[in-house]
């Protein structure tokens, strides 16, 4: 077998073309340039503080955003996007390589999120991608919808002695003589119960717009706190209209007051028992609030799924926020594309 050349190359990505690469269009849509600034004050040392310009060149601080929003684009390991980087055409060209360049490893991805994670930069990029968002236009209109998803982590094995003392704020005894077997454990993860089946670690709670159905806000919890506990921290007071709908989870007489406060409209789906009109009521509510799981949805299924490989509730935090930013980064590709074909 020959050597690839330069036109062989060329055919490659054509075919890819031909197919749609999803990588092309989020390439050319998202202002990774915008992003620079704050990636570099998270990850590179000012002049003044370096020692020494000695020792191997920092990868590119663009790139390696990049790379962290493919683990999440397709819910990939660091290891597994490792291999998919030497593997495929499309993420090479994603990230702006050539061929014979070096590619990041596992545990380089792995460094360069950690440092996002322990400086919570991730809101901040967040955040300011919804500022661009607004600027393009898309703006936070038609009211809000909120809710909150379980993410799994994997099941920590640990006897009931021990999980008791995880839930009293304790560190069991002996594990801090084995720091091997105490990094491993997880202890900021929670059990709950959802339609009568046991569920084991985070909550991502989201704000999506009713309009154009992005991420306005989230917040990430163990999976023991009750989704009406963080409807404050949720709350968009950008939206241009005033309803705010969610399932019956959020209904109390607290809640009610609370948005009334704000000038909100409770578009809250009402408890059982319930009249006739009432239960017309809720069906109705619940063609809006729909929205909202469509997102839930698609990141579940078009994006690999949530499960969190990390260990510990910073490391969740990055990793779900991360995925909300992802989200809106494949959604804001969509609604650009309906825009464009509305204009035709």
């Amino acid at each position: 077998m020959g050597q690839m050349g330069f036109f062989d190359i060329a055919n490659r990505y054509a075919g890819l073309d031909a197919k749609n690469d999803p990588l092309v269009k989020i390439n050319a849509i998202i202002p990774w340039e915008d992003f620079r600034s704050r990636l570099e004050a998270t990850w590179r040392k000012p002049p003044e503080e370096r020692k020494s310009n000695a020792g191997s060149k920092p990868w590119d601080a663009v790139l390696m955003f990049k790379a962290i929003i493919l683990c999440a684009l397709y819910n990939l390991s660091d290891d597994q996007l490792e291999y998919q980087i030497r593997d495929r055409f499309s993420l090479v060209r994603f990230l702006g390589l050539d061929f014979e360049d070096k590619v990041p490893d596992a545990k380089t991805v792995w460094l360069y999120r950690e440092q996002l994670a322990q400086t919570g930069a991730i809101e901040a990029l967040f955040e300011g991608f919804d500022g661009y968002l607004e600027k393009q236009g898309y703006l936070a209109i038609g009211g809000q919808i909120i809710d909150a998803s379980i993410v799994a982590v994997p099941k920590q094995h640990n006897r009931r002695d021990e999980n008791t003392k995880i839930k009293e704020g304790e560190t069991p005894e002996g594990w801090k003589s084995k720091p091997a077997k105490r990094s491993q454990k997880d202890t900021d993860a929670r059990w709950t119960k959802k339609h009568g089946q046991s569920h084991y670690g985070y909550k991502n709670h989201l704000n999506v717009d009713r309009g154009h159905k992005l991420v306005r806000r989230y917040k990430v919890t163990d999976a023991a706190v009750h989704d009406s506990q963080v409807v404050d921290a949720i709350l968009d007071p950008k939206n241009t209209a005033s309803g705010v709908w969610a399932d019956s989870a959020y209904r109390s007489a607290e809640i009610e007051e609370k948005l009334k406060e704000k000038g909100l409209k409770s578009r809250i789906h009402r408890n059982r028992p319930l009249s006739e009109r009432e239960k017309r009521s809720n069906q109705t509510k619940s063609k809006v609030r729909a929205r909202v799981e469509h997102v839930f949805g698609s990141q579940n299924n078009d994006m690999g799924g949530t499960l969190v490989r990390s260990i510990g509730l910073i490391r969740a935090k990055a990793r779900i926020g991360l995925k909300n930013l992802t989200y809106n980064m494949r959604r804001l590709v969509q609604l650009e594309r309906i825009a464009m074909a509305g204009s035709r």
